[in-house]
């Protein structure tokens, strides 16, 4: 009898005739390690194999069955996911699967009604699935009720942990766990579940974190690449036409489509196709989805164009993901990051990428969305850019989105790799944060018992405790918590005025959005509503504001036609500096990249001469003319951030001035005194000398602020968690001794 065999039969039998139902002619490597993981051993598992390997299934089969044989006194399995929608969808397959088994499965967030939610309470079993949110206000409202509830609980599943590593939502989780384990006085098995994780050794450390298990970390034969890949590229010709027919409302007429060829290529691409169109924005896709529906109409064919992305309601989402899922639907969806992780949408024939992803985890998610049910993934990522004028400066002659995009597509081929998971060290928003709710949670407690059940949370380990007693007292000052006569902590009116709202339980930036309503109907959610009359896009349509409701925070608006940009604020994430090496890397070399259409080739030919002839690869700073120079550090998002700081540091010596910086592509100034190589020549010495201080490059003015909680946390602790997680001091400093070699 052959592993597969043997795991096989060890399933009960509705597990193995909903194998035969879906035509699974053999178990996949992904399913047999994980059984023998979860059947042979205590330890816990990372299962990390590509989209559609069945990862899901390799999880649940074996926890299922033992829930089945062995069935415990409450909740036995809790699934964690990012996104109410990969609930929703996890929620159908497994439901589907357990109706034979007797196990109940429920899923509980923010759309789900209040009478199934009810039920589990009343009777806590089988498998939970939740977000991380509604798994906070359990915590803080339901405290007394954790034992009953998670008593007997078995195995943590939590899906799509690229997503979660490294930020305060994925710590929150952690953190989540080891509360419940201290109240339930054990410790769950967990499984964490992603196709793109780089350095799975430091995944699998983030995810046993406080729970006293190995790991184990099945190592799957690298499949074969069989991708279907194209890139092109369009010139914007003439920008200013493109506005010409712009209305008094700010609307593009429908003439503006046909002098935009990188928008009738998009179309082209994914007509009579079943597709995704991912923009790595919520505006660019508003503006995508509302540009193919103009398309369409211009043309005279049917509108099959869907959109999803968080700021849409709950029901144009499931609408587009119901769609998707009918394969008698030639449909295609514009989508952000909410598409990308593992919702079940059948069978799709191609990915288009509108400009480059952000990282080659995000590349992997998407491509790996199609080609399922045997067929090679196919992606063809599109990119438009306005025509440098002659005199362009020197940086605004280089392609750096197709550039990114080739930098991440070769590494992967050449060398499979992905981002290794960041580790945040210094979490002050989500300390501030979890203060409150264990303070909430459990009730009055003494500082030093306090401090002891926060810091000893896993994400904490790196908190000094005179950083945590800093905190505590600006708390106590602002009235977050106060002191009774008995010298122990409460909640204060600060405080208690935060955890009133359910959106304390949320860890992420959020904003005090309006709901957009055309009569019945839920659109989705804007942050800052037009006057009366004014127009905005959203869920790719242009909608006229009716009435705003302040109080009730809600915008009643009619469709009218037209099509109109978006804002919102955002952050596009950080970039590697593999990516940048990479980049630089590919204007060296004469590579022909086959996957380049006729336009890319020719542009990326035109890049690499403009790189040569000015010597930018050779010489990382360039003298553009006069005062006026330019640094290509090829450096990620961190060490950019941290060379950018300590030249500005140290500008008064060169007089430098007029610091202007593009992604983390290259940085522009003016420099009156000495030249490159005296500038160079003083900072590889002081590197050497000093070596570079985080501390020194924030300056006492600034105020850091970018999780959701850092505007309750003092200006010294931020300063000093930006210098620990926003710089890095190392790298930036190879480089500088690097691009004094090159002199």
């Amino acid at each position: 009898m052959t592993e597969a065999d043997r795991v096989f039969e060890r399933f009960p039998d509705f597990i193995k005739e909903f194998i035969y139902s879906n035509s699974w002619e053999e178990l996949r490597a992904v399913q047999i390690a994980a059984a023998k993981t979860i059947f042979e051993s205590d330890n816990d598992l990372l299962l990390t194999s590509s989209t559609a390997s069945g990862k899901t299934e390799a999880a649940f089969f074996p926890i299922i069955t033992e829930l089945y044989y062995d069935p415990p006194a409450s909740i036995g399995a809790l699934y964690i996911a990012p996104l109410k929608s990969l609930i929703n969808d996890q929620f159908e397959r497994i439901d589907t699967l357990l109706e034979e088994s007797g196990i109940k499965v429920t899923h509980w967030h923010g759309d789900v009604a209040a009478s199934h939610k009810k039920k589990l309470l009343s009777k806590p079993e089988g498998i939970l699935q939740i977000t991380p949110e509604s798994l906070e206000a359990m915590l803080i409202n339901r405290s007394n009720d954790i034992p009953r509830l998670f008593g007997d609980l078995r195995y943590v599943v939590i899906d799509e942990i690229h997503t979660l590593m490294g930020s305060d939502r994925g710590n929150q989780i952690i953190c989540q766990l080891a509360r419940i384990s201290k109240l339930i006085g054990r410790s769950p098995r967990r499984i964490g579940l992603s196709a793109t994780v780089g350095e799975p050794r430091s995944a699998a450390d983030w995810l046993s974190a406080g729970s006293g298990r190995k790991t184990d970390i099945p190592v799957f034969e690298a499949e074969q690449i069989r991708w279907r890949l194209g890139m092109e590229h369009f010139f914007i010709h003439d920008k200013s036409l493109d506005q010409s027919g712009a209305t008094e409302k700010g609307n593009i007429a429908d003439n503006s489509t046909a002098l935009d060829a990188g928008y009738e290529y998009m179309y082209d691409c994914v007509k009579d196709k079943k597709s995704l169109v991912f923009s790595n924005s919520r505006e660019d896709t508003e503006y995508v989805c509302a540009t193919l529906r103009q398309i369409a109409e211009k043309r005279g064919e049917r509108d099959i164009f869907l959109i999803h992305h968080g700021n849409l309601s709950a029901s144009l989402r499931e609408e587009a993901e119901m769609k998707m899922r009918d394969n008698d639907i030639h449909a295609v969806t514009c989508a952000t990051v909410t598409m990308e992780l593992g919702i079940d949408i059948g069978k799709l024939e191609r990915i288009v990428q509108n400009d480059a992803p952000n990282s080659v985890s995000s590349f992997l998610q998407r491509l790996g969305r199609s080609g399922r049910r045997g067929q090679p993934p196919e992606m063809m990522t599109v990119f438009r850019e306005e025509e440098p004028l002659p005199n362009a400066p020197l940086p605004q002659l280089i392609p750096w989105g197709l550039l990114r995009a080739i930098a991440i597509t070769q590494l992967y081929i050449e060398e499979r790799f992905i981002e290794p998971p960041t580790e945040k060290k210094q979490p002050m928003s989500l300390l501030f944060h979890q203060t409150l709710s264990v303070l909430a949670s459990s009730g009055e407690l003494s500082v030093a018992e306090l401090a002891k059940r926060v810091l000893s949370l896993p994400p904490f380990k790196e908190i000094s405790r005179d950083d945590y007693k800093a905190l505590i007292v600006s708390m106590l000052n602002s009235d977050m918590i106060e002191m009774t006569e008995e010298k122990g902590l409460i909640i204060g009116l600060s405080g208690e005025r935060l955890l009133g709202s359910f959106k304390f339980y949320a860890v992420f930036n959020d904003s005090e959005d309006f709901t957009v309503r055309c009569e019945s109907e839920e659109i989705g959610t804007i942050t800052t509503p037009p006057p009366a009359g004014d127009r905005f896009a959203l869920a790719g349509k242009v909608w006229e504001v009716i009435e705003t409701d302040v109080s009730r925070r809600l915008v009643y608006v009619k469709s009218v036609e037209g099509k109109m940009e978006i804002s919102w604020p955002g952050d596009y994430g950080e970039i590697h500096t593999r990516i940048l090496e990479r980049m630089k890397q590919i204007l060296c070399e004469d590579t022909v990249y086959p996957y380049l259409k006729e336009n890319a080739r020719r542009r990326l030919d035109i890049a690499r001469r403009v790189a040569r002839a000015t010597g930018m690869t050779k010489n990382s700073l360039v003298h553009l003319g006069g005062y006026t120079w330019c640094l290509f550090p090829w450096l990620g998002t961190r060490s950019f951030r941290t060379l950018r700081k300590f030249i500005t540091l140290h500008a008064h010596r060169f007089g430098i001035s007029g610091i202007e910086f593009e992604g983390c592509y290259y940085i522009t100034f003016r420099m009156e005194k000495g030249d490159g190589e005296e500038l160079i020549r003083y900072m590889r010495e002081y590197v050497e000398r000093y070596g570079i201080d985080p501390l020194t490059l924030v300056s006492s003015k600034e105020l850091p602020v970018f999780e959701k909680y850092d505007r309750f946390v003092p200006g010294e602790l931020l300063r000093y968690a930006y210098s620990v997680d926003k710089l890095n001091t190392a790298e930036a400093g190879a480089r500088i001794c690097d691009i004094y070699k090159e002199y």
